[in-house]
Formats: C-alpha cells, structure tokens, sequence
C-alpha cells in the first residue's frame, strides 16, 4: 500500500487522461448525471490507465473478450496481475460493475489491507463469499459511513472515479503535498549518548521497522549493530560502563518495562528483571559499582515499587527498602545511596529522609494538594537538596533546603511569569550555573559566565534553533545537543568549545525541508471568565488566514502542557490545509498554582469551555470557519474530543478520540496498581466517584452519546494499561446501537498510543481521510 501511495500523484494524472478517453463509450446523459453504470470492461480500462500496466501480448484472458473487444487488453493485463479473476462462466465485460466486484478490483489493485478499523454490514450475509474480506477493506481504506454495504448495486462511472481517487489517495494529497509516510517515518537516528570515557557513542535507529541501539567509535561512520528487536521497539538506553549498556522495553505496549543489558559489541543480552506482569524502573545506574543497580520493582505487589541491589552477573536481588504501601518514588544521594522516599496518599505527599542507609526514614517536609515539592538532587556534599518548589508562592521555583532545619535557605531560581522547569550544574565547580523556563519557548539563563558565553556562541551558530543540551564535559568544552524548531524534528551536533568548532553528527529527518513546513506560532486569548490562555496556532504553509478549517488539538494529561517544536501530527493537519489550534488549557501545568488547580474538577467543564472560546476566538477574526471545525485529541484530549461533541455538539463538524476515555467511573476504577498511591488526587483534580457521582455523570461522554451528531472516529490499542479498551468499545457500541457508524480501529499489538510505524501510518492515514470526508468535501 505505501508503495502504492508514494507514486499516487502521477497515477492520477493518468487516470484522469484515461477517463477522458473513456467518456466518449458512455452516453452523453450518463456523463452530465453521472448515473450510467459503469461496464465491468470500462472499469478494467480505467483501472488499467491508472495502474499504469502495460498490455500483455496475449490477449486470450477470458473466453467471453474476444481480441477485438476494447477492454480485452486492460482484462487481460488486471489478470495477469491477479487483479481480476473468473472461471469457465467468463468475464462478462459487458455487464454492469457491482459495488462487491468494485471492492475486490480496488483491493487487490491497490493491495489494500486489514488496518484493524471495525467493520460490520447489516446486509453482510448478501455479499457474495468471495468479495466478503474485500468489502470490508473497501471501508476500512476508505473511512465513509454506513452499516449497509448494497453489494448489489451498480456502481456508475462517477462512483467509480471516486473510488479510484480514494485508493490513489489523490482526494486528500494534493500536487506539492508531504507524503504521510515522511511525516510519520522513523528518525534516521537519534538518542546520541557518548559513553562514559567518550571513546564511544550510542544511538537508535531503526532496523527492520523496528527501533534498535547501534554503537560507534567516536569519530567514526561505521557502526555495530548492538541489539536486534523484531517484535517491539526499544524504549531508551543508557551506559553502564565503558563497554556495556542498558536498554527498557516492553511487550506491545503494556508498559511492564524490562530492563535489559547487552556488551557494546552486541553480545552478552540478558534481561535483567525477567518478572511476568511487573514494571521496571531504574533508580540509580551506579557509576561507580560496574556490576551492580539500583531498580525499583513492583513484582511483591503490583501496587507500589520496592528499591533492589541487582547483581547484573548472576541476577540476584537484594532488597534495599520495602515499600510501606505509600511510596511513589525514592531518590540516591550522589554516592548512589537510597536517602529520599516520597508517601502520598493522593492529597498529602510526604517526603521522607534518612542520613545514612542504615537509619529508618523520618518525614522531613509535607505538602497538600497543590503544592509541589520534588526533590531534584543532593547538593554535591550529599547534606542539603535542590527542590523544585511552589510551597508559599504560586509558581515553582528551584530552592535549596536544609534536611536539619527543615527549611529552604535560598532560592536558587525563579520566574515570575511561569514555573521553571531545571537547573544546570557544573560537576567540577560543584555550582549552579543556571536554569531554564518554558514559556512561549524554552529560555535559558545562565549565572555563570563561562557558561553564558558558550551558549551565546553556540546559539549564534544556530539561528532560529531552540538547543536540548544531551552531555557537557566537566571542562565544559565538549557539548553535545539538540537542536530543533517547529520546521525541524532536530539535528544532532557536537560543538568543541574550545576551538569554537560545531561538528554536524546526524539529521534525524533529512527527508523533511523546512521550507516545505508550517510554522507554529504561540498565541494567547482570554477565556470567558477572564483567564489568559496560551497556546499554539499552525496555519497551512501559504494560506490566506481566512476562513479556514480548523482541527483543535487538545494535549493529553491533562496535567501536562504542550511546548513549542516539531510535532508531525500539527504538520501533517497543516500540510493538508487545515489550521491547528493547541491550547493549555486551565489544568495545564508549567503556568503556576493557582492556573492548575483553576481545573479541578472541571474536565468537561470550564477546561472544554477553554477550547470552546479558542474556536469562537478564531471565528471572531474570521481566520476560521465555524462550519468547519474537527477537534482531535489523544489520552486526555481523546476524551475532550468526546466532551466536545457530546457537550458542545454544534460546534464540531467532526471528532476524533484516540485512546481516550468515556466514562469517567470506569477510567478511575481501572487505573494501573501502580498509581493507586495517587488515587485520592485524581479524586480531588477530577472528582470522586462517589461524593462526586452527579459531577461524574455529567462529564462522562458515554451518558450523553444522545447529544453526538457530528462523526466520531475512534482509536485503541487493546494492550492499553491506563485507558482501557473497555471505555472506546463502550462509547462505540452506545452509538452503534443508536444507529450512527462509527469507525473504530482497535490494535491489538499496542498499549496508550500506537508506537508500531505500521499502526502508525494506518491510524494517520485513516484520520487524513475521515477529517477531509467531513470538513473538505
């Protein structure tokens, strides 16, 4: 099929001479209503035209198509490529084309497969047995509504236009347009991580469709394969030692992660913590002990993590701290001692402290809902924390507390504007050297003059670029980074500062050119009850900002944010002509206290009426048109497309939930064990299912499915730990049974979002398409 894509373009422009030829045979009242049915041997000369194949020297396919007959070329050309088939009976090429036979021509030309959409035919027992599998791949490929099929009826020459332009894809790409499949392809490579002498570098890249690790000597092009997953991809890596890394993965997206070693030359893989059912998290990698980590395991209780001393060697574990059954996270003091647990119990977070490993924990400082304490690092004596704080001040700040006094001495940096998000340090100096903030885009700040000066020198060497800093050497000569923009998924650099020398390592898209791409612009609105909005808006590249359509695109979370960068999903909206609206909504972290707790219990509340007034915002300065608007969302935005059509059914003309969830009782009941620790402030932020039961009800899509009227299309991976298939199968058959078809693709290979490239493109693919049939045509 992607084949098949990549070359749709030019195979439409022969199609169309093709079907130029063909409208003298059809009569010219046929032509004007496009009503004549189309002859099975018309059909085979435009499908012929379009495929581009050649005819064939003998001419003898059928029977019944005699050498003379002007379809018996393009007859015999499709059965040479088992594109038609017959038997004795023959190939009638005169007889009215039927839908079920259009199917099988389309499917077997195109090679048109099974994209997991959920396809099922009232009028399924009329279609013939051998064009059964092809109807449902017609609907599947070609996203369009209805639970009936008519295999019977005759297709006439428009229809069949139409669905030779479905199959090429030319209904949606147009001449200039990016193929899906460089949006959504794999990064050549990326992950760059030297080894811990330097001598080595690390990186993934994909091999057989699949993400793996490969080494190289620094310096050098040539590279070793070091790992060779088929099945899943590797999640990330990391160095253990000189000649030895460290690689996470699960099992089709359920999130029980093992962790893996494996020598630098590909040998030695062994799976460290190979438990069933049980995730894996990495504590500290023990630089200074080659043979040994730190990991914290939920194989006791699938609640909550116990911290283990694993000997890589033989596997042994030995148990460092059992879990009391309030514990949500543990951090190491710079000796890779276990001397920071964190206790909530979803309202009141705890953090526990202990000066030496053989003394019990004590609670040292306690934060409510709200407040934010999470402890970054130990000062370089190992005697006081580096916290990120917004204890007594609305937004977070980095502080540096005393476990003695049980007090923060000093703040080390802050915004007034937004949270900050980290610091930088210096190993060699032991000192703070500066920090960063999100708001618009990353900013940074530097106290320390050396540093000031090497980045001014390096961002001067990469104009409109925003810089991820990967590894800085204690001379903070050698620097590896990042850098990115919303054109540019990211370039690999090593800059020697010293000779003030910037050396390009790898291009993790050299496919994509900038100029061919969107820029993504930050703006801010004011919501209805007077609150600052900030956000994104991505125009197509070109465009006249006048009234467009228009996807919102709610991020996940929701206790999350988007930032400004490269995002395919906004590239490719805004590469097939519609404006892109991304909003931090209230609820969204990074713009301080009280913005966050503005969405408690406001999920389809206040938080929708946030994107609501985003769409009138843009209606209002006519860039949009309110007929015109899709709202499409994963996780948390999956459920506020939900929300949106469900509460505000007149303002989307189309929705899309990919994994999102519908029913607000069951989300909470079927979280993973492992975040139960958090329960009570899901109840606080969302609502308790219990004390809350009307707010719940009110806000879950599934009960109000009566008020949907615009198309929803929905996405699930069935290995999904966090959102269960349960809560798309539920909101899907609520529709089905009111008699609304909804295209419903369900992966069985994928867990909270499809990370497979072959899932990916089919889910791209089919959102390209159900958007364009519902805001284009």
């Amino acid at each position: 099929m992607n084949s098949v894509r990549s070359k749709r373009l030019s195979k439409w422009v022969i199609a169309l001479l093709a079907l130029a030829l063909l409208l003298p045979a059809i009569p010219a009242a046929a032509q004007e209503s496009g009503s004549g049915a189309i002859t099975r041997g018309d059909a085979a000369v435009l499908l012929q035209q379009t495929l581009g194949l050649e005819s064939p020297k003998a001419l003898d396919s059928f029977t019944d198509v005699g050498v003379s007959d002007k379809a018996a070329a393009a007859i015999s050309a499709l059965k040479q490529q088992g594109i038609v088939k017959g038997d004795a009976k023959g190939f009638k090429p005169n007889d009215p084309l039927t839908r079920e036979q259009m199917a099988s021509l389309i499917v077997r030309a195109f090679g048109l497969h099974d994209n997991g959409i959920q396809v099922n035919y009232k009028d399924a027992q009329k279609i013939g047995k051998a064009h059964q599998v092809d109807a449902v791949r017609l609907k599947q490929y070609f996203i369009v509504d209805g639970l009936t099929f008519d295999p019977k009826h005759r297709v006439n020459k428009n229809e069949f236009v139409t669905a030779l332009e479905r199959a090429i894809g030319s209904d949606v790409e147009q001449q200039g347009s990016i193929p899906l499949t460089d949006l959504f392809r794999q990064p050549a490579q990326f992950g760059f991580q030297a080894s811990p002498d330097g001598k080595k570098i690390g990186y993934i890249q994909p091999w057989n469709n699949r993400l793996n690790v490969f080494v190289k000597q620094a310096g050098s092009s040539e590279a070793v394969q070091v790992t060779k997953e088929t099945d899943n991809n590797i999640a990330g890596f990391a160095w253990k030692t000189d000649n030895t890394l460290l690689y996470a993965m699960d099992k089709g997206g359920d999130e029980n992660y093992h962790i893996y070693k494996i020598n630098a030359d590909g040998t030695g893989r062994k799976d460290l913590t190979p438990y069933e059912n049980t995730r894996a998290l990495l504590v500290d990698g023990l630089a200074d002990q080659p043979g040994y980590l730190l990991v914290a395991l939920n194989k006791r209780d699938p609640r909550v993590f116990d911290v283990y001393r694993l000997n890589m060697e033989s596997g042994a574990l030995e148990l460092v701290a059992e879990n009391p059954g309030n514990i949500s996270g543990w951090m190491t003091d710079h000796d890779g001692k276990l001397r920071i647990a964190i206790a909530s119990d979803g309202i009141i977070s705890s953090i526990l402290y202990r000066e030496t490993e053989d003394k019990p924990f004590e609670e040292l400082y306690t934060t409510n809902v709200g407040d934010q304490f999470s402890p970054i690092m130990f000062t370089y004596d190992n005697k006081q924390l580096y916290a990120l704080s917004n204890v007594g001040r609305d937004k977070a700040a980095i502080v540096q507390f005393d476990p003695v006094s049980k007090k923060a001495v000093k703040t080390v940096y802050e915004n007034a504007d937004v949270d900050v998000s980290g610091i930088f340090f210096s190993n060699k100096t032991k000192q703070i050297t500066g920090g960063y903030y999100i708001s618009d885009k990353v900013h940074y700040e530097f106290t320390d003059a050396d540093w000031k000066a090497k980045y001014e020198r390096l961002q001067a060497k990469l104009p409109g670029k925003s810089i991820s800093f990967l590894s800085i050497d204690d001379n903070l000569e050698n620097i590896m980074v990042l850098a990115y923009s919303d054109r540019a998924m990211g370039t690999y650099y090593a800059y020697d500062a010293k000779a003030d020398k910037l050396t390009l390592i790898a291009d993790t898209a050299p496919w994509l050119k900038e100029e061919s791409l969107a820029e993504v612009k930050p703006v801010t609105y004011k919501s209805r009850d007077g609150l600052t909005l900030h956000g994104y808006l991505t125009l197509p590249k070109g465009a006249d900002p006048k009234n467009l359509p228009l996807v919102v695109n709610p991020h996940g979370g929701p206790w999350a944010r988007d930032e400004w960068g490269f995002n395919p999903e906004v590239q490719l909206l805004a590469n097939r002509g519609y404006a892109v609206l991304q909003v931090n909504f209230r609820g969204s972290t990074g713009y301080g206290k009280a913005f966050l707790d503005a969405g408690n219990k406001q999920w389809g509340k206040a938080m929708q009426d946030d994107l609501t007034d985003g769409v009138n915002w843009l209606v209002g300065q006519g860039i949009v048109n309110k007929h015109k608007v899709a709202i499409y969302g994963a996780s948390y935005g999956g459920y506020a497309a939900l929300a949106g059509l469900a509460f505000t059914p007149d303002v989307y003309a189309a929705g899309v939930s990919y994994v999102g969830p519908s029913n607000l009782f069951t989300l909470l009941d079927t979280i993973p064990p492992y975040w139960s620790t958090q329960l009570q402030e899901f109840y606080t932020r969302m609502g308790d299912p219990v004390k809350d039961k009307d707010l719940l009800t009110a806000v879950s899509p599934l009960f109000h499915v009566d008020q949907i009227k615009a198309p929803l299309f929905v996405a699930q991976g069935q290995n999904d730990p966090r959102v269960k298939q349960a809560e798309s199968d539920s909101i899907v058959k609520a529709l089905t049974d009111r008699g609304i078809d909804v295209p419903y693709m369900l992966k069985a290979n994928e867990g909270h979002g499809f990370a497979l490239p072959e899932n990916q493109l089919d889910f791209y693919l089919a959102l390209e398409r159900f958007l364009h049939r519902h805001l284009m045509e």
